[in-house]
């Protein structure tokens, strides 16, 4: 597998661990999104190694539903069942009957039930995600959005919705999301070279963490213990349970947890259920907690949607499980 990837993809790095271990472990070179000089990214030529920074999209989502957690674990928010509109006074004049019934949990789930456009690819101009980081407060554009149905009835992704999370964690531990990251999730994990972008203030949620590869796989194998970690109880195992349940479908093939995807894959001995951290361009961390396995992938699809791409990119999960034997 390693061999073709080095000659025919655009995949940067795979790295497995099964049982606690890392059992295989390869980096690529290829064309990478790197952040610009002064501002946004540029395209670069990379050599990758273990010490490589990756931008791991919307791997930052979940990322930040293990951050919720913690603020949960610690009381500093109350529940997921706490009404958004609670956070921000300062946008009751967006409030409506249908909003007023927003709560945390539905940004958790992709549920809000407001009008977004997502498009692709994601520099396209007719893009809600694009629209909201030139508005002057991203809070005020995502809350007032037209409604569409009640919360909670139907999946539409909308990368608003992190807006609002980094927002709420902020508000609730009085540090940007990325910090209190640092604090409570990174450093006892022993995540020491990181970076979580801001703008505009806030921590960019939606997509603006870079991670090496086996720090990516340190969070899968944190989910894996069930928060867990070198003796230390780092997230609740309540939560971990929790956000990583099937709250509602996201697709033909897949459900969604807490901002954690959920999705079975075929193996020569049967299929096996997969808890998943995806971001564009191939970005994901996989466990599969029957295998006790956790595969961290980074690439550099990020306009390339494409069934190829698509398929290659979940083609090396596929690979990988194949060569993994079921325990006993």
């Amino acid at each position: 597998m390693a061999d073709q990837l080095a000659t025919s993809s655009n995949i940067h790095s795979v790295l497995v661990a099964r049982s606690g271990n890392v059992v295989f472990e390869r980096y690529f070179s290829g064309p990478d999104e790197v952040p610009g000089l002064f501002f946004g990214s540029r395209v670069k030529n990379v050599v990758f190694n273990a010490d490589t920074l990756h931008a791991v999209k919307s791997v930052s989502k979940s990322v930040a539903s293990l951050a919720v957690g913690i603020a949960i674990d610690r009381g500093l928010i109350r529940s997921v069942n706490e009404p958004i509109f609670n956070f921000f006074p300062e946008c009751a004049d967006l409030r409506s009957p249908e909003k007023d019934r927003l709560q945390l949990v539905h940004a958790l789930t992709m549920t809000l039930g407001l009008e977004w456009v997502e498009a692709t690819p994601a520099t396209g101009e007719n893009n809600d995600e694009s629209r909201m980081y030139r508005a002057g407060d991203p809070i005020r554009y995502v809350l007032g959005l037209t409604s569409t149905g009640p919360p909670g009835q139907a999946f539409f992704y909308n990368t608003g919705a992190l807006a609002l999370v980094s927002a709420i964690v902020r508000k609730a531990t009085g540090r940007p999301l990325d910090a209190f990251a640092r604090e409570v999730l990174f450093e006892p994990l022993g995540i020491t070279d990181v970076q979580w972008r801001r703008v505009r203030g806030d921590t960019d949620a939606g997509g603006g963490l870079r991670l090496r590869p086996r720090d990516m796989a340190k969070i899968g194998q944190l989910v894996l213990a069930g928060g867990r970690w070198n003796d230390r109880q780092i997230v609740s195992r309540d939560w971990i349970e929790t956000s990583t349940m099937p709250k509602i479908k996201a697709t033909d093939d897949q459900l969604y947890g807490y901002l954690w995807w959920l999705g079975r894959a075929r193996t020569n001995a049967g299929v096996v259920n997969w808890i998943g951290a995806l971001g564009r361009g191939g970005q994901s961390i996989r466990i599969v907690p029957e295998r006790n396995l956790v595969v961290a992938v980074t690439a550099g699809y990020y306009q390339d949607y494409s069934p190829q791409a698509f398929k290659l990119q979940f083609g090396v999960f596929r690979d990988v499980l194949r060569a993994i034997p079921p325990p006993g």
